[in-house]
């Protein structure tokens, strides 16, 4: 038999939520089916290492010795025990889910808060057939014909767990095309400290990975970092970015502006070459009476007002760029024009010299919300020629209609970075606009007020259009005249 190819896997996942669908509400059977295909993942990695060594010295210390592995699997927690189980099967794979943790500190938390012993809920005889379709399939190393597949299926997944959940695929999923654009506008390097302070599922983190090492960078000198409030999402983050193998990262759980947990030891916030972020937009509850009296100094432009954090977000990322550092970060169109507390920020934000960057984009990319949003580029260290500027680019006429969503190609990607780097204006396209002209404007961001996207009328030449007219009243006066003729032959008229 041939190795596993990236499709079959894909195939054999999807599968697996057929096996949940119509027993469990959708937004929920994730979990389940990503806990299940972590557990399996790691047996046979094991497994196969464990069974090469003994091979190679002829002796079975390697599945006892923890030193021999990157995740140790206890004897609880392998496959061939959970497989020999008929009944209890939930709770024999939340024990063995335990163990994991107990044995793993990288893993702590990741898998105890997923529960299959709810029998009301995933009864064994559902359980059952879960266990035996993963059973199937051979996750070993040695099995899987791309080095990356796992880490590229778990993605995969993610996306149709998005696409199943609808508006509630926004709350951990981010576009993979918005992210990729996101991430070729900052232009993560190798040596980097990446940071997403609102991480969902990880994306963003991880195709900084994949860009650095498109540029022929070494991804494992890329530090990442990221917090997310949600343990769900959280524990889906720590997982697919194991499955990347990606080991070296350091991922926080909690609310990024309650109670920021990426700190250095004395008590500051981390600094970052490059933060890179899609908030909730709009969030109403996000937590302005801790904003108030923030100890890390993060609103120095103003608080936001109480029904919109996304200012909040804004600030916290703009707080942990270190002196040369970059961010990227998704916003609804609200916050280029509303005035008030957030107006004063953005005033603030940009008399600082801040912005560097406005990207519209088209509507109704995200899930959950048809609204446009657009790209913010904030760069600590601008260039000379850069300074006093903001680069403001009309993105949203192009893209791909979808049936749920609309895309982005990778001719709009590029179009857009192309137009970026080269930091020149493009009629109705994009513009290098001068910041007395944004004062001018009491500091209004709305795309509309800098790049005239109106067509133009066709110019009519009158003459030419007056020639035209007589050339086709005269046709029409000889065609009467013909039609006149075969009357009065026909006995008609005079």
């Amino acid at each position: 038999m041939g190795k596993l190819t990236l499709h079959e896997l894909e195939s054999h996942l999807w599968e697996s939520a057929n096996i949940l669908r119509g027993s469990i509400d959708s937004s929920d059977y994730k979990n389940y089916i990503f806990g299940l295909l972590f557990l399996k993942r790691l047996n046979d990695v094991f497994v196969e290492h464990a069974r090469a060594v003994e091979h190679e010295e002829g002796d079975d210390f390697a599945w006892h010795d923890r030193d021999e592995h990157q995740f140790f699997v206890p004897e609880r927690a392998r496959w061939a025990n959970i497989q020999s189980q008929t009944q209890d099967i939930g709770n024999s794979i939340n024990k063995a889910f335990e163990a994991l943790e107990e044995e793993n500190t990288s893993l702590e938390g990741v898998l105890a808060n997923i529960d299959f012993n709810e029998k009301d809920k995933i009864p064994d005889k559902l359980l059952l057939q879960l266990v035996q379709h993963f059973s199937s399939i051979d996750l070993s190393n040695a099995n899987l014909s791309e080095p990356d597949m796992l880490g590229r299926a778990y993605e995969y997944l993610i996306k149709q767990f998005a696409d199943d959940a609808g508006k509630k695929g926004g709350e951990f999923y981010t576009p993979s095309k918005v992210v990729e654009l996101i991430v070729k506008l900052i232009k993560p390097e190798e040596g980097m400290r990446v940071c997403d302070p609102t991480a969902g599922s990880g994306g963003m983190l991880i195709q900084s990975v994949d860009h650095v090492k498109s540029e022929g960078g070494d991804a494992r000198n890329l530090s990442l970092h990221g917090q997310e409030r949600n343990l769900n999402t959280w524990s889906i983050l720590k997982m697919n970015l194991l499955l990347h193998g990606l080991s070296d990262h350091r991922i926080e759980r909690g609310d990024t502006i309650r109670d920021p947990k990426l700190l250095e030891e004395n008590g500051e916030l981390l600094l970052y070459d490059r933060v890179i972020a899609n908030p909730p937009f709009s969030l109403k509850n996000w937590g302005r009476e801790e904003a108030e009296s923030d100890e890390y100094g993060r609103f120095r432009f103003g608080i936001p007002p109480k029904n919109a954090g996304d200012y909040g977000f804004v600030q916290h990322m703009i707080a942990t760029l270190n002196h040369e550092g970059k961010a990227g970060v998704v916003m609804p169109h609200g916050v280029l024009f509303r005035g008030g507390a957030e107006g004063k920020i953005r005033q603030g934000i940009l008399e600082d010299d801040l912005l560097e960057a406005v990207i519209g984009l088209p509507t109704n990319l995200f899930y959950g919300t048809g609204i446009p949003a657009s790209i913010l580029i904030f760069n600590r260290n601008k260039t000379t020629e850069n300074k006093n500027k903001v680069f403001i680019l009309d993105g949203s006429k192009d893209y791909e209609e979808g049936r749920n969503q609309n895309l982005l190609r990778d001719e709009d990607i590029e179009k857009i970075v192309s137009a970026y780097d080269a930091w020149e204006d493009k009629e109705k396209y994009c513009r290098v606009v001068d910041l007395e002209e944004i004062k001018e404007n009491d500091y209004n961001l709305n795309i509309a007020r800098y790049i005239d996207t109106t067509e133009e009328e066709e110019q009519i030449d009158v003459n030419e259009a007056l020639t035209e007219l007589r050339k086709l009243e005269n046709k029409r006066d000889e065609i009467e005249d013909k039609m006149y003729g075969y009357l009065k032959e026909l006995g008609y008229g005079e």
